[in-house]
């Protein structure tokens, strides 16, 4: 049985972005990334600094700990990170499909897994000039070939200003058939930063009326509801 580097689990709660905002989900948060965004809500979650927080757990383990917290009821798990890529999920997926759970992953689409095609949704989710990284399309490209046999393979942009507004609409150009939703970013990502929700309404309005005025229709404008929910606030 494979093991994983887990920097949490945690839920039920409800996904707060993107094609699934507002399902009850449990969340399997990786430890480790390839990437490192300016503006990273998770450090604690990428930063090798933070390794020696991380468990390593076998497949078993962390389907045990699923299991714990939804109670025995099939809900959809969440792979998140960090970047999940990195790890080998196929043998969580598999186990939790034979007792009806489902399976989600979002990941920047730097590295493409086979085991992609057997997940529920598979978000794909390059990230903008403001993160500091640069994408390589010719890999997220296979990120979407391996999600081929997905249920539904989706594209999420976080948009902070009117660069990465732009970079996104590029982004959609090169992969129209695939489902768009932006949401502004959150900036103030520190724990002990208090959201302000009437700035993150102000951002969102911003997002929407400048895809209104441009007769963008494609894309799906979300908030990010965790945060307007919970802040900061690890675990939920």
């Amino acid at each position: 049985m494979s093991t994983l580097r887990i920097a949490e689990i945690f839920g039920p709660t409800i996904q707060g972005e993107g094609a699934l905002i507002g399902e009850p989900t449990v969340f399997v948060r990786t430890g480790g990334c390839d990437y490192r965004c300016a503006w990273c809500d998770s450090l604690h979650a990428v930063d090798t600094a933070f390794r020696d927080t991380w468990a390593a757990m076998d497949t078993h383990a962390v389907w045990s700990e699923v299991q714990r917290l939804s109670k025995g009821s099939p809900l959809t798990v969440s792979l998140s990170g960090g970047n999940p890529a990195i790890q080998d999920f196929t043998k969580l997926i598999t186990l939790g499909h034979a007792q009806g759970y489902r399976f989600a992953c979002e990941t920047q689409g730097s590295i493409a897994r086979p085991w992609f095609g057997a997940l529920d949704t598979l978000v794909l989710s390059p990230k903008p000039p403001s993160s500091g990284e640069t994408v390589d399309w010719d890999a997220f490209e296979g990120c979407v070939k391996a999600g081929s046999t997905a249920g539904s393979t989706v594209m999420k942009i976080v948009i902070f200003d009117d660069t990465d507004y732009a970079w996104a609409r590029e982004a959609a150009g090169r992969f129209p058939d695939l489902p768009l939703y932006l949401q502004p970013g959150n900036s103030e990502v520190a724990p002990d930063i208090p959201v302000d929700p009437q700035r993150l309404a102000d951002k969102l309005l911003w997002l929407v009326d400048k895809t209104i005025a441009d007769s963008w229709f494609a894309p799906r404008i979300l908030p990010q509801l965790h945060i307007l929910l919970w802040g900061n606030k690890r675990g939920v």
